[in-house]
C-alpha cells in the first residue's frame, strides 16, 4: 500500500505520477481548444507535436530518477493527451481527492486506477458532482491549503474558470484542522497573457519560505497582499506579464533545495541560484504551448 503524505509543495519528493505524451493523438481543433493559449498555437499552426512533447517529459523523468523519486506513469489511451496529471487529482496530507475535471477527461482518472488501487481506499475521495475543483488550484502549504477560484457571476461562461465556492467549501469541511485560503484569479477565454488558468500559473512556493508570484494574475489587491505578508516582499520574486504567459511560476520543487525549472526562464533561474537552489534545468517549452508546465504534469504522492 502506498502511504500517501503531502503537507507542502516544497518537501523532498518520494513517489510521483508523471503524466505522458505518448499516443496524444491529433493537434485539436480550434473548437475543442481548452485554454486560450492552445487556441492561440492551434490558429498559428505551431502546436506542439508528439514527439518533441515525448523528449521534454521523459527530460523530467530523468531528473526524478537522478533524485530516486518512484515514477508512476498513466496507462496510455489511444490518441489522447494524459500530459497533465495534476488536473485529475491532488494529495492533501494523506487524503487522495479525485477531482471533478471536464467530463471528456474523465478517462485519464481511469488511466491511474493502478495506482489508486495501492491506496487505502478510505483515503480516496470523490467530491459530490456540484463541486468542480482542479490540482492547479490546489496548493497545500503546512497549516494552510491556498485555493485558486474564480468568483465572477459568469463563471460557468469561463471554460478557463476550473474551481468554484463549492470547491473550496468542499475542502473547507474535508480539512476543518487547515487554514483554507482561497484566492480570485483573472480570466481570459482569449487573452493567454490575462489567464491564470490555475493558481500555479500565477503563483508558487519554493524553498521553506520563498514563492515566485505574478501580481496581476489576482482580481482583488488584498489576495496578493495576503500572499505578500505571509512571506515577505523581499522573499517574493515577480514575474511580468510575458513570463506569466511562458509560465514562470509553474515550476517543480523535488526537496526544499531543488527546483526542476524550464530552461529559457533565465531570470528566475538566475534568481532560484542566487537564493541558493540548485536549479534543475530541462527544455520544455513546447509543453508550455497547452498552458501546462512542471507542476501541472505531475501528481505528487509522498513527501517527506
Amino acid at each position: 500500500m502506498l502511504q500517501l503524505n503531502v503537507k507542502n509543495e516544497t518537501s523532498r519528493l518520494r513517489a510521483v505520477v508523471l503524466g505522458t505524451a505518448e499516443n496524444n493523438g491529433p493537434t485539436p481543433t480550434i473548437e475543442e481548444a481548452y485554454d486560450p493559449k492552445s487556441l492561440e498555437h492551434i490558429k498559428a499552426g505551431t502546436y506542439p507535436v508528439e514527439e518533441n512533447m515525448v523528449k521534454e517529459i521523459e527530460a523530467f523523468n530523468a531528473v526524478f530518477q537522478k533524485y530516486d523519486v518512484k515514477v508512476f506513469r498513466p496507462q496510455i489511451i489511444e490518441n489522447y493527451n494524459q500530459i497533465f496529471a495534476r488536473d485529475i487529482g491532488f494529495v492533501i496530507d494523506d487524503i487522495f481527492i479525485k477531482a471533478n475535471i471536464l467530463p471528456d477527461r474523465e478517462r485519464e482518472l481511469d488511466a491511474i486506477q493502478y495506482v489508486i488501487d495501492q491506496i487505502d481506499p478510505k483515503k480516496v475521495v470523490r467530491p459530490p458532482e456540484e463541486v468542480h475543483i482542479e490540482g492547479g488550484d490546489v496548493m497545500p502549504w503546512n497549516d494552510y491549503i491556498f485555493i485558486g477560484t474564480y468568483k465572477g457571476s459568469d463563471y460557468k461562461d469561463y471554460i478557463t474558470a476550473r474551481t468554484n465556492w463549492q470547491g473550496v467549501d468542499y475542502i473547507k469541511n474535508l480539512f476543518p484542522n487547515k487554514i483554507v485560503k482561497s484566492f480570485d484569479l483573472v480570466k481570459s477565454k482569449i487573452e493567454p497573457r490575462d489567464n491564470a488558468l490555475h493558481l500555479d500559473c500565477c503563483f508558487q512556493p519554493v524553498g521553506a519560505n520563498k514563492g515566485i508570484i505574478y501580481k496581476s494574475g489576482f482580481r482583488e489587491e488584498a489576495d496578493y497582499m495576503f500572499l505578500v505578508n505571509l512571506f515577505g516582499k523581499e522573499n517574493l520574486f515577480h514575474i511580468e506579464r510575458e513570463e506569466m504567459y511562458h509560465m514562470n511560476s509553474n515550476v517543480f520543487s523535488i526537496a526544499p533545495n531543488v527546483v526542476v525549472s524550464e530552461k529559457n526562464f533565465t531570470r528566475l533561474n538566475n534568481w532560484l541560484r542566487e537564493q541558493g537552489f540548485t536549479v534543475e534545468e530541462i527544455p520544455y517549452a513546447e509543453i508550455a504551448k497547452q498552458e501546462g508546465l512542471l507542476r501541472c504534469s505531475t501528481l505528487p504522492l509522498i513527501r517527506d
